[in-house]
């Protein structure tokens, strides 16, 4: 019987993969972090995750993976498969939460170490912008080279890595690819990704006869789930992109064509992106999901949600 792969994109197995091996997480991050010669990570120690209630969409509201190095630089990891505004700003508050908890009232501040958030999404949120990569620090506006060491933060647009036209380090590739390329219940694996130790290891863990039949079909729910949120998102922006159009011709008439349709533009875009929260809530208020988890996934108020 041939060898089925799940994706190692979803909950589950990217936990599994990255949560549970310790040389892999080790390589993805030396691979993917802005790490200077001689700064490579060579061991790591699990941290536990924020405790949230287990809920089916726990991706939008717990750290996948965090660890610490050798050096005491603490490690944030996470796949985040429905791109949202506001996913930016939680990734900041859950850096700087851990940057902060290091030490306590009576430690001193030179013992801070920095920390490193790697997230990988599974969208578009930079469409203006060619590249996949995007790394933010602390920088001087005028002298960029004048840094405040503390926070790294990198987001990776899978959608747009393309192996073929970078110049990326090898196992950068090799681990993008394997983001990319692996695809659920998939068979055929190219073998340019079996050759290299630490992929065909994680390969073997995404394996579908490693996982029970009860976790395969957590599994297959994630990926409904997900379809779903997405529909949702999509639909709502939309249709706020066609409601501010109308509304954006309509005040132009009145205070000027070019003016109206950008305003009418952004005022829909806005109620869009509320209108696509509530249809999610409604969604997921539907599934049986309490209010309170609603809220960590759309942001809607208790009342909000009620009146749904």
């Amino acid at each position: 019987m041939a060898k089925r792969y799940l994706d190692p994109k979803a909950d589950l197995t990217f936990k599994k993969v990255f949560g549970e091996h310790p040389d892999l997480v080790i390589s993805l991050l030396n691979a993917l972090l802005p790490l200077k010669k001689g700064e490579e990570i060579q061991s790591v120690e699990y941290l536990t995750p924020e405790m949230v209630p287990d809920n089916p969409l726990r991706k939008f509201s717990i750290v996948d993976v965090r660890c610490k190095d050798q050096r005491g630089r603490q490690f944030i990891v996470e796949m985040q498969m429905v791109w949202s505004p506001e996913f930016m700003q939680r990734v900041m508050f859950n850096s700087a939460k851990a940057y902060v908890r290091q030490l306590d009232k009576k430690e001193d501040y030179r013992l801070l170490e920095p920390v490193y958030s790697l997230n990988l999404v599974n969208d578009v949120f930079l469409k203006d912008v060619p590249e996949y990569y995007h790394y933010y620090r602390m920088v001087h506006e005028k002298h960029t080279e004048k840094v405040i060491d503390g926070l790294h933060l990198v987001f990776v647009e899978l959608p747009k890595f393309t192996p073929h036209t970078m110049n990326e380090k090898k196992m950068q590739v090799l681990w993008l690819r394997y983001l990319t390329e692996i695809y659920g219940y998939m068979e055929t694996v190219p073998q340019e990704l079996l050759d290299n130790p630490e992929i065909n290891k994680a390969m073997e863990v995404v394996e579908e006869s490693a996982f029970s039949p009860e976790q395969l079909l957590g599994y297959d729910k994630f990926w409904d789930i997900i379809r779903t949120e997405t529909t949702l998102y999509n639909s709502g922006v939309r249709q706020g992109r066609e409601e501010g159009e109308a509304i954006g011709l309509e005040k132009g008439r009145e205070e000027g064509r070019a003016e109206g349709r950008e305003e009418g533009r952004e005022e829909g875009r806005a109620e869009g992106r509320k209108e696509g929260l509530r249809q999610t809530a409604h969604n997921l208020k539907s599934m049986g999901l309490g209010i309170a988890d609603i809220q960590k996934a759309t942001g809607l108020s208790e009342e909000e949600i009620r009146d749904l």
